[in-house]
């Protein structure tokens, strides 16, 4: 089997079992196992396959058929131009959350040294991408769950981020909330009670306390703007990835705790994925 022949394959198996993205999947898992670029492929799209290289397809196509995200067979997934080490019990990095970063760096990029805070962090990808983007700056991840912990104590590592503290604590009690930050930044759960059945298959797959945020999916915002307020610096700003149809209602959520400045941010597919606000500058 070429490289050509295993790429149509992949494809075609991808696109029968309803995977929508079965096109750049495809590609990313001939990328995978062959350890080609795209350019590469193109040169030697008649170059065969060993043995290992075909039960490796065939093992990840098996996986991909019953929805095991690709990202966790993987064990990486590239996020704003670096690679994340993830696996099962952390949450995967989502193309979506880039804006969270666009929004972080257009806000800091006058900043000098900002202090910078990453609740519920996950992977560690929006801190320590802050962290490798804005080099001055000092970046503290918190993270609930030592095996996510572990993942963004790895991941800075790997990124070379020597700024970043990773912290092991709970939003609720207010762990990092005794220092003034220029930015407080989260993509916390969001999943309400009643589309908890209905996510994706593969999102079934990663961790239920990475996803579900309440009967309404706002508790964590609530919980954060009340416990993080006034950690922030005067001008601080406060910065929120939301689900889709949310942005309304944590706009509302920064307004009655007194933020000013507030606004909401698209991502590539037009959704209102960002919202943020500042404190009073006085």
């Amino acid at each position: 089997m070429t490289i050509f022949e295993a790429y149509n394959s992949t494809k075609k198996q991808l696109e029968a079992a309803g995977l929508e993205d079965y096109v750049f999947e495809a590609k990313q898992i001939i990328k995978h196992i062959t350890g080609l670029s795209n350019t590469e492929i193109l040169m030697r799209y008649t170059t065969p396959l060993t043995l290992y290289q075909q039960n490796n397809l065939t093992a990840i196509i098996k996986q991909r058929i019953a929805r095991y995200p690709l990202q966790y067979i993987f064990g990486s997934w590239g996020f704003y131009g670096r690679n994340y080490k993830v696996g099962p019990g952390v949450l995967t990095p989502r193309a979506d959350t880039e804006t969270v970063i666009d929004v972080a760096l257009k806000y800091l990029k006058d900043k000098s040294a900002p202090e910078i805070l990453d609740l519920c962090s996950g992977s560690g990808c929006i801190g320590i991408t802050l962290a490798a983007e804005c080099s001055s700056s000092r970046v503290t991840l918190v993270e609930k769950y030592e095996e996510a912990l572990r993942y963004a104590r790895e991941n800075s590592l790997l990124n070379g981020t020597e700024n970043v503290t990773c912290l092991q604590g709970d939003i609720y009690e207010s762990v990092a909330a005794d220092k003034k930050y220029d930015l407080i930044v989260s993509n916390p759960p969001y999943i309400p009670a009643d589309e908890m059945e209905t996510v994706s298959p593969e999102t079934k797959y990663e961790p239920e306390t990475a996803l579900y945020g309440g009967e309404d999916g706002l508790t964590f915002y609530r919980a954060i703007t009340q416990n993080y307020k006034n950690s922030l610096k005067k001008g601080g700003m406060m910065l929120f990835e939301v689900g889709i149809g949310e942005s309304e209602a944590v706009c509302k959520i920064l307004e009655i705790s007194g933020f000013e400045n507030i606004g909401c941010e698209k991502d590539l597919n037009g959704i209102q994925r960002v919202v943020f606000g500042t404190v009073k500058n006085i």
